[in-house]
């Protein structure tokens, strides 16, 4: 299970995704009807084909952007949003501010999926860009680290 989340988040923090050409040829009848019934009020939707087979919906909800993964047969594997740090829980903002004062937040988002939430937070300084993880919603680890170069 947490090799398949893994496996998600990082297909998903790479931008892996293929655009298909229109709608239709992506979308099966029972990832659309999952949806409607999951994300009843959605509007601006727009699916995707990922290179995992994923169909992948990006949609608004309630002021939000928000990205759904579905399975061709309409299982909802996960759902992915953007947050700020102020939506992180508390003990994941403290860790951040405490232990990582000489970065700044480039990426973070959430990950909902089988009922288990994680966090994934990119922070950076000059010389580095660690990506962090939490699924235990108290506390970060090292997801991937890497030394930047000159020429970035």
């Amino acid at each position: 299970m947490k090799k398949m989340i893994l496996s998600l988040a990082a297909v998903m923090m790479m931008g892996f995704s293929v655009f298909a050409n229109g709608t239709d040829n992506v979308v099966t009848q029972e990832a659309r009807d999952a949806f409607k019934k999951d994300f009843a009020t959605a509007s601006n939707i727009r699916w995707e084909q990922t290179n995992n087979d994923f169909l992948k919906a990006t949609f608004s909800l309630n002021g939000q952007i928000l990205t759904a993964y579905y399975f061709a047969n309409g299982d909802l594997r996960a759902v992915v949003r953007n947050i700020t740090s102020d939506q992180l829980p508390i003990n994941l903002l403290a860790s951040l501010r405490r232990d990582y004062t000489a970065f700044w937040i480039s990426d973070l988002f959430e990950i909902s999926s089988d009922g288990q939430t994680t966090y994934y937070v990119t922070i950076e300084n000059s010389d580095k860009k660690i990506v962090l993880k939490s699924d235990d919603l108290s506390s970060w680890g090292i997801y991937s680290k890497e030394r930047k170069t000159d020429t970035e």
